[in-house]
């Protein structure tokens, strides 16, 4: 797995993960720092792979995070004889009353949900330890939370509770403490949120040709392995899409209008290094886990419909690079009249956003001393 020590979230929570008796627990912990082996390892200590029927279940936000969970605990759990894992997730059928013999189930609310409950394919009462992870962003989607609810609601009384999310405003403590009872709770301080092994830097540029020629800049002054680059709107990322694919970049897409399996495709041929960048909406800000990114570009910052900033979308936006302690690179573009987000990010978490001159190459060199 390429781990050398563990990781500070894996130190802290793996104790209470694998205590006898098993210990509920809500955890504050980033993309990137190890938590999703965490609490895989927990998984995959609870299962008895001699027993053919669903034994966790894990809930995730979306379809490509439960992808990439469910690769981490094959990954993990190659050595591990007999266990299985399946997909709650839609498009993955299964007829009503149907026999699964996998342990785990990892899943969306909303599929989890017609799997327990309308096609009862899985057993409640027989699960023994629930995993939810990112619960900050359940709480953004229509649904989610009730959702979520009614499936922990059902569990007996004996089950591990694991609940994960990068950030806990006063709604996200609310969920995590109705859904998890007496549980252990390890909060990061605010200084934390950002990761430290990621350089933030920002460019001020006038419209989208001049954020390009920036962008066009970075290309030409560092070392990049893969980059992450997202946009607003599909409309941005489609123009994005077009302009470096004309200047011979292996560009991939990724927004939500694509189905489940071309998604799917397009994570794994950017994972397998077959396209180099990945031009993407919020769809994919949360949930890829590659290795290889050493940049992401916020063509345009992450804003609501208020036009305030979405500082937990930028949080796991940046997070894709700098994964588990190696170094990393954010470059943030925005217009003049829109500065003012930078300083909103600094405030928020605490942390310097150096401006720098999109012109200035031998400033760009630098960057990769």
């Amino acid at each position: 797995m390429g781990f050398n020590r563990p990781s500070k979230i894996q130190e802290t929570a793996l104790p209470m993960l694998l205590a006898h008796p098993p210990q509920n627990l809500i955890a504050q912990s980033q993309s990137g720092t190890g938590k999703t082996a965490a609490f895989v390892l927990a998984m995959l200590s609870r299962v008895n792979g001699a027993e053919k029927y669903p034994q966790c279940l894990c809930l995730a936000p979306t379809y490509e995070l439960a992808l990439q969970i469910g690769h981490v605990i094959e990954k993990m759990g190659q050595f591990c004889a007999d266990i299985r894992v399946t997909y709650a997730v839609q498009g993955n059928r299964v007829l009503p009353g149907a026999l699964l013999e996998e342990q785990i189930v990892i899943g969306t609310p909303g599929t989890m949900l017609d799997w327990c409950f309308k096609r009862r394919v899985v057993n409640m009462k027989r699960i023994s330890l629930f995993v939810l992870d990112e619960a900050d962003v359940m709480m953004d989607r229509q649904g989610f939370s009730y959702q979520s609810i009614r499936i922990q609601r059902a569990l007996p009384r004996g089950c591990q509770m694991l609940l994960f999310s990068a950030t806990f405003k006063e709604t996200v403590w609310n969920f995590a403490k109705q859904i998890i009872s007496n549980p252990i709770i390890i909060k990061l301080r605010q200084e934390e949120l950002t990761l430290s092994n990621i350089r933030q830097y920002y460019f001020v540029c006038r419209n989208r040709e001049e954020k390009y020629e920036a962008l066009c800049n970075i290309y030409g002054s560092i070392t990049i392995g893969q980059a992450m680059i997202f946009c607003q709107t599909r409309r941005s990322a489609d123009w994005l899409s077009v302009e470096m694919s004309k200047d011979g970049h292996q560009v991939a897409m990724l927004t939500a209008e694509l189905t489940i399996v071309q998604r799917a495709d397009v994570i794994q041929r950017f994972r397998d290094g077959k396209e180099k960048v990945l031009i993407t909406t919020n769809v994919c800000a949360r949930g890829i886990d590659v290795a290889q990114v050493t940049i992401v570009v916020n063509f345009s910052l992450p804003v609501n419909q208020e036009k305030q900033l979405d500082f937990e979308t930028y949080l796991h936006r940046i997070g894709r690079t700098g994964r588990f302690g190696k170094k990393g690179i954010a470059f943030n573009m925005v217009e003049r009249q829109t500065t003012y987000l930078v300083h909103s990010i600094e405030e928020h978490f605490q942390t310097e956003i150096k401006r720098l001159d999109p012109d200035d190459m031998d400033e760009l060199e630098q960057l990769d001393n």
